[in-house]
């Protein structure tokens, strides 16, 4: 392959253990590179066997991020779309799983012709493709490996960024890998050999990476910089520190200050880089230092590892970044409220939000919140089954009907608020069957709609127009059949979708909003999401008085 490859490759591998933050690396790196006027494309490469994140556990795995095409994808494409400020699809993240079920497809097919399947050249070369279309249109693809150097799982991985070096020309590819610094306390000094021994993994594997990003806890010093650049052979600019920053969305800005760009232009022949940045660092300094604060209750209950609400928190902080609030969330496991009650937990708050989840469990201490909320007339903010709860407490405690519930708790409920449709159209048009026997992989609705919004309504005026368009994740509706009842006593269906319900509204409340959609997913720091900007707003009018 000639060196005017006109798609550019950037690979991002972690070494020593997990976690340490390759997809904030890799959104931040696009940053730049997309500020500079470049066309930038991620990737996310998963080496799980799972065919995709939806049915595991978000305390086995963080959050689940949904494309606008109804992919269920990593929480890295989270941090792609807000960085970048752009919507991926399911073609910018893949899975071993998905590589091994369509070369297995393909082998049962009869395509490739009889020959004994291997993991070179069949896996890799299914590896190559996915890589090559993805960066289609693009300037860069900056394609991130999840887990860490060394796993079993991803040296078929590891050998396609290898030979992809051959193929395109060494100016067309380059190898970044994020590493650990650990500093160590009883010594009172930062230490190299983690990032050695992981250099030299990667280079056993037949990978010489051209650049390392150090994670570490403090600044690491000049000279241990020229240690690690000569032990590791990587000229000394190209050893990036990423220490711990006050806010993610700083990182863009400590790599640009390091002069990131030089090293990567001068190995992808991009010529000279000026990103343009002033926007975003004045949303970063009204991040770190606001004029003023607000505080929201947001009721869950995947509280043990905050990152299955990743894009929802995220979503606040940008809203307070335009607003130049501090969002302190108070975060309050809705199994609490059952037990203390939901005055002791949540009277001090200005905003409460209950947010989506599957399961029963915790599910009357959310719908206490709901109407500790109307009640109380606080800002209130639904989000998928906050939404549906929603409806289900106001059929309780306003129309009496006591033993309302959702399908998904109790089949033989003689009032079903929420149920399941059998039927409907998904995102890309097809018709969809479900009963609450199917599998729950790929039974959702899932992915982008369009809704129609009323007007006058309070999401009319979040969103400036009668037609939006957000994403979904859920398997339950919510049940038309008590919509006549619930409009006469004051809450209003405020969005519709192909005649289902997609927004509630309280008319006699101040600013009370339940959603079936979820609108952090389409959340972003220089654009948040309407409907989330309008709620803070709401609450801290409601502390301003």
């Amino acid at each position: 392959m000639s060196e005017t490859q006109s798609t550019k490759y950037i690979f991002i591998t972690g070494g020593v253990l997990s976690s340490l933050g390759k997809g904030i690396t890799a959104a931040s790196i696009g940053t730049l590179l997309k500020s500079s006027g470049l066309r930038v494309g991620v990737l996310k490469l998963d080496p799980y066997i799972n065919v995709d994140p939806g049915t595991m556990s978000p305390l086995e795995h963080g959050e689940v991020f949904v494309t606008k095409d109804g992919a269920e994808t990593d929480l890295d494409l989270g941090h792609y779309e807000r960085f970048l400020d752009t919507s991926l699809t399911k073609a910018n993240n893949f899975t071993t799983g998905q590589i091994y079920k369509s070369v297995i497809e393909k082998e049962r097919k009869g395509e490739y012709l009889g020959k004994t399947i291997q993991v070179v050249p069949h896996i890799v070369d299914e590896i190559k493709d996915r890589i090559k279309l993805a960066g289609e249109g693009k300037d860069i693809l900056i394609v991130e490996l999840g887990g860490t150097t060394g796993d079993i799982e991803g040296l078929p991985f590891l050998e396609t960024f290898r030979q992809m070096k051959h193929e395109l020309g060494r100016s067309n590819v380059m190898n970044i890998h994020v590493t650990l610094l650990p500093y160590i306390k009883a010594a009172g000094e930062l230490k190299t050999k983690p990032t050695q021994h992981s250099v030299q993994e990667l280079r056993r594997i037949g990978i010489a990476p051209h650049m390392l990003i150090l994670r570490a806890e403090q600044p690491v010093p000049k000279e241990l910089k020229r240690k690690i650049a000569y032990s590791c052979d990587v000229d000394l600019e190209s050893v990036i520190e990423a220490i711990d920053a006050p806010t993610i969305y700083r990182v863009p800005i400590n790599f640009l200050a390091q002069n990131i760009l030089e090293p990567i232009a001068q190995q992808l022949r991009l010529g000279e880089l000026a990103p343009k940045m002033d926007g975003w660092n004045s949303l970063v300094n009204r991040i770190i230092s606001p004029s003023g604060e607000v505080k929201i209750a947001f009721v869950g209950k995947y509280l043990g590892l905050k990152e299955s609400y990743k894009s929802l928190t995220e979503a606040l902080i940008h809203a307070g970044a335009h607003l130049d609030k501090k969002v302190r969330i108070q975060w309050v496991d809705s199994e609490k409220i059952e037990e203390e009650g939901a005055e002791k937990l949540l009277s001090d708050v200005d905003g409460i939000l209950v947010a989506g989840g599957f399961g029963r469990r915790g599910v009357e201490g959310k719908i206490e919140a709901i109407r500790y909320a109307r009640e109380h007339r606080v800002p209130f903010l639904g989000i998928c089954l906050g939404m549906q709860l929603s409806m289900i407490e106001y059929a309780r405690n306003v129309l009496g009907y006591t033993d309302a519930n959702s399908m998904e708790f109790d089949e033989k409920s003689r009032h079903p608020v929420v149920y399941l449709i059998d039927e409907f159209i998904d995102a890309s048009g097809a018709r969809q069957v479900r009963t609450t026997t199917s599998p729950l992989g790929g039974t959702m609705r899932l992915g982008e709609y369009r809704c129609e919004v009323k007007p006058g309504s309070r999401l009319e005026q979040a969103y400036g127009t009668h037609t939006i368009y957000e994403r979904h994740r859920h398997r339950y509706e919510a049940n038309p059949l008590y919509r006549e009842e619930l409009e006469k006593a004051g809450m209003e269906v405020t969005g519709e979708s192909d005649g289902l319900i997609e927004a509630v509204e309280v008319r006699d409340h101040p600013w009370f909003l339940g959603v079936q959609f979820h609108p952090e997913f389409t959340s972003r720091l220089q654009h948040p999401n309407p409907a989330i900007l309008s709620f803070v707003r709401a609450s801290a009018e409601q502390k301003e008085g």
